[in-house]
């Protein structure tokens, strides 16, 4: 693994870890770095999982790149999304 996907991956697990926490800025990162493929490829599914959680916890923008990226993905797609959502929530 090369420095920069080390570095990214620290990124992430600090997110993540912040996210826990309620961190609504956190998981907008999240959302960013799934949807732009800087954890790797981009998953759109977790994007809009991430999304949607900083959506409800009052970060205005993760709605609308929520949106923009729910118009990209399948019904059964943003379904799993909705459902990991609903999952994280009934978990942390």
């Amino acid at each position: 693994m090369g420095e920069l996907d080390k570095d990214r991956s620290k990124a992430l697990k600090r997110y993540l870890a912040r996210a826990k926490t309620g961190d609504a800025q956190a998981l907008y990162a999240l959302g960013l770095s799934y949807a732009t493929g800087a954890s790797g490829a981009p998953d759109y599914v977790a994007a809009h999982k991430w999304f949607n959680l900083a959506a409800m916890n009052g970060v205005g923008r993760a709605a609308d790149d929520r949106a923009e990226l729910a118009r990209e993905m399948s019904a059964a797609q943003i379904a799993a999304a909705q459902k990991a959502a609903r999952e994280w929530l009934a978990h942390h």
